[in-house]
């Protein structure tokens, strides 16, 4: 029976263990830069299976709170290669998270402030981050204009460019496509935020279009095996919803079946939040058996609220991966831990957003 310790394949990603961290957002790249403290951030957690970067904007218009990472400019993937060649110095695995936001940005990130980009111009009724006299501040989203279809190829094209930069340029090892959590791709999949009536918005099958045209253009361009997925079927995050979601994502992932991915990551549950949602039952282990009858082989990775037994029990009941997220931040030597039974810090809420050392690479070690 399979432990958290034992190496597994994911595509073309041999992995050293199962324990997987989380794309965690820290807010600390300037110009959409990455810092040599951001080297020195995922090196410190190099022991896991799998690194997974925080998300990462594929272009400027892609871009919706402050100070977040890019892959569109030189600087950006210069400051990407200096985390790889540290991850990878460490023995470690990453990937990068291919991110646009779409509706959930404001206008003073966005090309010559013009307005985000979304399905429909519906306003989501969230909140974004945006750096006030040095200070990370919350402001309310900005009205979005609808994308016309004839600017979609260029979405599907930017993705496999900044995919290829990832891989190709700064040195990841694959990518990972961010399907999930009330973005561009799970706004055009979710019924609440796409009201179209082309070829990309209606049906379930219309409403997939956007996010499969990408998976399958990022697969050509870096390989197959090389690209993962993320997906979050009920979260609220970002005001999303969907009036059926159960049908909606067991279609999306019998059409991922045939594209020979790394891995599915599922999002179970509120993003950060609660793994049940009382007004939003989902069955994920009808998702999985979709996908696996589809004839889906990729690695199957679970994340939301995971403490030891509970990651424990999904392994030994078939799961791959699981996945952690703000336990790596207070924790660099977290698969220690766990190994050694050790207790875990405490993160520090104050300093999860924006700053330098203090709440990112400080952190105590067991040593």
């Amino acid at each position: 029976m399979p432990t958290l310790f034992d190496p597994v394949q994911a595509g073309d990603l041999h992995l050293k263990n199962r324990i997987v961290m989380a794309p965690l957002t820290r807010n600390r790249s300037p110009n959409a830069i990455p810092r040599d403290i951001t080297a020195t951030y995922y090196a410190q957690r190099a022991d896991a299976g799998l690194l997974i970067t925080e998300a990462t904007a594929i272009s400027h218009q892609g871009q919706g709170y402050a100070d977040v990472p890019g892959l569109y400019g030189t600087e950006q993937l210069d400051g990407w290669k200096k985390v790889t060649a540290a991850v990878h110095a460490k023995g470690g695995k990453i990937v990068t998270q291919l991110w646009h936001v779409g509706r959930v940005s404001h206008t003073e990130l966005q090309p010559e402030g013009g307005a985000p980009v979304a399905p429909s111009a519906i306003t989501a009724k969230t909140k974004t981050v945006l750096i006030k006299d040095g200070v990370p501040t919350f402001v309310e989203t900005s009205h979005p204009r609808a994308l016309r279809a004839d600017e979609l190829p260029g979405i599907v094209h930017t993705y496999a460019a900044a995919a290829r930069n990832a891989v190709e340029t700064a040195g990841f090892d694959g990518v990972e496509i961010h399907g999930a959590n009330g973005y561009l791709l799970d706004q055009f999949l979710k019924d609440g935020s796409n009201h179209r009536t082309d070829d990309y918005g209606g049906s379930i099958e219309n409403r997939a279009r956007l996010l499969l045209e990408v998976t399958r253009a990022v697969a050509d361009a870096v390989g197959h095996g090389k690209v993962g997925i993320r997906l979050s079927p009920v979260t609220p995050a970002n005001d999303v919803v969907d009036s059926a979601p159960q049908p909606l994502f067991e279609y999306v992932v019998k059409q991922l079946a045939q594209l020979g991915l790394a891995y599915i990551h599922i999002i179970e549950g509120a993003t950060g939040g609660p793994r049940e949602i009382p007004d939003r039952p989902f069955d994920y282990d009808a998702l999985k058996q979709a996908y696996r009858e589809a004839g889906g082989r990729a690695a199957w990775m679970v994340n939301n609220g995971y403490d030891l037994p509970l990651a424990e029990t999904a392994v030994k009941e078939g799961d791959d991966l699981v996945a952690f997220g703000k336990p790596f931040i207070a924790n660099p030597d977290l698969v220690r831990r766990i190994r050694e039974g050790a207790p875990w810090n405490e993160v520090d809420k104050a300093t999860l957003y924006g700053g330098g050392e203090k709440g990112y690479t400080d952190y105590p070690t067991l040593d």
